[in-house]
């Protein structure tokens, strides 16, 4: 059976098998023991969060971060129609309609487009933001940092604490992304906004089987999520339950194996920079092709590399079914949200650069374990006439 290059497979080794056993010999595989604690402990001191809530995965961390962010039934939330649809899906969760935004060349949400957005359709009343097609309230927006590169997030901030809108940092491909110092005092993505929200799905840059976590700034905000997370759980022992809660906690069992990750992540770090400078020279100068970069703001992890196709007689089908047939994962940039089947009613504002996008961007294999002979193959696939 030939070898399958994967996008982005985890990598494992003895630690993994180590902590999950100790788990199993403890008797503590649920939601509490040492290793939700450790990891817990090491993702504060990596990210530099004030608090962390471990959770069961990306999709939960931003449901949560909905309701303590106080959307309610019938509000509006603004989202990048470039990201994975569970950031859409969530705002339905909580009852609210979102509202699509375009995105630029680096993947990341419009910020031109958000500030015209304000200027030409909202109107301030008692201090909030309502949108004037709809009068509704904007109560908050979720900004995606896509394919590990950071969000141009710093104009945002003053603006959206002005207007009353409480900004969601959806961090599920950027752990181990980091803002330059003087563009934001080294801090790592999803600690600027109210609520940064990360996953540790398989296919992210480290993994717990699934999983998530929430960072959060201020203590009364970590024991209301603590609590939502913990099914609203007023007293265990008379399972008296005041609230309406959920079962969103990580197990014991996955902390284990996402703290033997964190342990690698900065050796996982490395190789990807690696990774993504061997794609940047392999298609240096190519006519048809180039790389996404990263900008100078921010330090990439570069969870995954994006081929551009420059070239319009290149098509982006074509590309992806060469690639598979020789064993080779590889994928377009999501469908734009606004064109999904379950959200085309929805409001967008000057969508003009996603459909581009879409249709000229790819995903590559990105894994740390990624061969430059691998690299080379897949360049060479890439350059088939046909």
């Amino acid at each position: 059976m030939k070898k399958i290059i994967q996008l982005h497979n985890p990598q494992f080794d003895k630690n993994e098998i180590k902590y999950i056993n100790n788990c199993i010999k403890s008797g503590w595989v649920t939601t509490k023991g040492k290793y939700v604690e450790d990891l817990k402990k090491r993702l504060k001191s990596l990210t530099g969060a004030k608090f962390v809530l471990p959770v069961i995965n990306g999709t939960s961390a931003l449901h949560i971060s909905l309701i303590l962010s106080k959307v309610s039934k019938g509000d509006e939330v603004m989202v990048p129609t470039i990201t994975y649809i569970a950031s859409v899906n969530a705002i339905k969760y909580v009852g609210a309609n979102p509202i699509f935004m375009d995105t630029e060349e680096d993947l990341n949400i419009s910020v031109e487009k958000i500030n015209k957005f304000f200027a030409e359709e909202t109107y301030l009343k008692k201090g909030y933001t309502h949108n004037k097609r709809t009068n509704k309230r904007i109560s908050a927006i979720i900004v995606v940092h896509t394919m590990g590169n950071a969000a141009d997030i710093k104009p945002l901030i003053k603006t959206c604490k002005k207007r009353r809108i409480k900004v969601i940092e959806d961090a599920a491909e950027s752990l181990g992304t980091v803002y330059s110092k003087k563009y934001f005092r080294n801090k790592h993505t999803g600690t600027i906004g109210d609520y940064g929200c990360l996953s540790f799905n398989g296919n992210k840059i480290i993994t717990s089987a699934g999983g998530g976590a929430i960072l959060i700034n201020t203590k009364k905000k970590y024991l209301l999520g603590n609590y939502l997370c913990d099914q609203a759980k007023d007293d265990s022992i008379y399972s008296i339950h005041n609230n309406i809660g959920y079962n969103y906690k990580l197990s014991n069992i996955q902390s284990a194996l996402g703290y033997a990750q964190l342990k690698k992540l900065k050796n996982f770090l490395k190789n990807k920079k690696k990774i993504h400078s061997n794609y940047c020279r392999l298609f240096e100068n190519n006519k048809n092709f180039s790389m996404l970069k990263p900008h100078n703001f921010y330090k990439s992890n570069f969870w995954l590399n994006v081929l551009i196709i420059k070239n319009n007689k290149k098509k982006l089908k074509n590309i992806i079914s060469n690639l598979r047939k020789s064993n080779i994962e590889a994928r377009p940039i999501w469908k734009a949200n606004h064109l999904q089947k379950p959200y085309r009613q929805y409001q967008k504002y000057k969508i003009e650069k996603a459909e581009k996008i879409t249709n000229s961007y790819i995903c590559l294999p990105s894994s740390p374990n990624l061969t430059f002979q691998e690299q080379k193959k897949i360049y060479k696939i890439i350059n088939m006439k046909k």
